[in-house]
């Protein structure tokens, strides 16, 4: 998920006739050893609060001591990660942006640097962003560059961090903009009234041959990339340079962004707190992130090794 500020609303599911926040994980049989792990972060290995619990850094550090690659695989952008830096094991690498970076967050001096960018091509933004516009009245629209945010004077405060700049999408489009050289990693929409769900089925029936278009936040914002880039076809890519199969894959999620990798995965669990859809493609089921349902699941894989 790309989290705003204010935290998720909460998404109760109900697993077996009781509320999913107090469930059991549903663990389904490993065809094959796991190889890599791969987690989503907001509302799936972090808490509410943002923090990684002491359980949690312990069951990432001993699945990499044992062999499994952890990789984390968020709609955040690359300067968000200061939260997991620490815990990214040996090969240093997240996957950000929902597919659109992977990022060595042990990059040079202490910071992050990018290693692979799959862009959106800021003529297609733009056409996107005509295209919801004439949809969607009211829409405002935000540019996530690598080196930062860029907004229109309507986007409202929905970010951690404010904008490097305030204009119409033309202009943070333009190929004159002061920031023309750097990539666009995602185009970020958001209306003021349309439920969340709403927004994003229209949005994809309107331009989703223009763009991969999905949603992570508890309100009406939408996540755009370029066509074809999601976690799922990133952390592909990552993992046919490992030579590990889907098979050898566990990941885990709890928003509409995570679905194309948890259907990916050969094992996937799904957050007691997740989202319906989720719930739905996922083989597995977990608590939610509050009670560490990450950690309890890995803690299962390395005793079962």
């Amino acid at each position: 998920m790309c989290a705003p500020p204010h935290g998720r609303a909460g998404i109760c599911a109900t697993l077996g006739g009781v509320t999913s926040a107090s469930a059991r994980p549903r663990t389904p049989a490993f065809s094959v050893p796991p190889r890599l792990i791969a987690t989503d972060l907001d509302g799936t290995l972090l808490r509410d609060d943002k923090s990684v619990s002491e359980r949690t850094i312990a069951a990432l550090a001993a699945a990499e001591a044992a062999g499994i690659e952890v990789f984390f695989v968020t709609g955040r952008p690359a300067r968000w990660m200061d939260v997991v830096s620490d815990h990214v094991h040996g090969h240093g690498l997240a996957i950000c942006g929902n597919g659109a970076a992977v990022v060595d967050l042990h990059g040079d001096a202490g910071g992050h640097r990018f290693v692979k960018i799959r862009a959106l091509e800021p003529a297609s933004a733009l056409d996107v962003v005509h295209t919801l516009r004439a949809a969607a009245p009211g829409t405002s629209f935000a540019v996530e560059r690598t080196g930062g945010l860029h907004h229109e004077p309507t986007y409202p405060p929905l970010q951690l961090d404010p904008g490097e700049s305030v204009a119409p999408a033309e202009k943070l489009l333009a190929e004159d903009s002061d920031v023309a050289d750097q990539p666009v990693l995602k185009l970020l929409a958001h209306h003021p009234t349309l439920v969340p769900d709403e927004f994003l089925t229209l949005a994809r029936a309107h331009a989703a041959d223009k763009a991969a278009i999905t949603r992570s936040s508890p309100s009406a914002l939408l996540e755009i990339s370029g066509p074809g880039v999601s976690k799922a076809s990133t952390l592909a890519l990552c993992c046919a340079e490992r030579g590990i199969t889907p098979q050898e894959v566990v990941a885990f999620g709890d928003m509409p962004n995570d679905v194309e990798m948890l259907t990916w995965a050969g094992t996937s669990y799904a957050m007691g707190n997740a989202h319906p859809d989720v719930l739905a493609v996922a083989s597995g089921h977990t608590v939610a992130n509050n009670e560490d349902g990450v950690a309890i699941v890995i803690e299962e894989i390395l005793a079962g090794l």
